[in-house]
């Protein structure tokens, strides 16, 4: 199966946009994409060995999270896994306090 690599990440993927592994499930693909490039482990899993809060697994078009077997699904040669960092926004505190949505302004 194939792997993408979100560009935020591939700097700790030597620079590769997708990795091809062999495995038999979504967590076994994982395993493996982190073992080839270890790097990756800390930004992907907790100290604990769980998917960070902020990671989105798709297996195909399926969000790994909504599955009945979540990381435990299997997987053929013909599926793919994207890797979908969330990405945040907004205005810091301080310029929600003051009002300002934008954020902080340099004069």
């Amino acid at each position: 199966m194939k792997i993408f690599i979100p560009t935020p990440l591939r700097t700790h993927a030597a620079g590769k946009d997708a990795l091809d592994v062999n495995a038999a499930t979504v967590s076994g693909a994982l395993d493996e994409l982190t073992r080839t490039f270890p790097d990756l482990r800390k930004h992907l899993f907790t100290g604990e060995g769980n998917l960070r809060a902020f990671v989105n697994i798709y297996l195909n078009d399926e969000d790994v999270r909504y599955l009945p077997a979540k990381e435990a699904t299997a997987v053929s040669d013909t599926d793919t896994l994207s890797i979908i960092p969330s990405i945040a926004g907004g205005a810091d505190a301080a310029s929600r306090a003051a009002g300002r949505a934008d954020g902080p302004r340099c004069s």
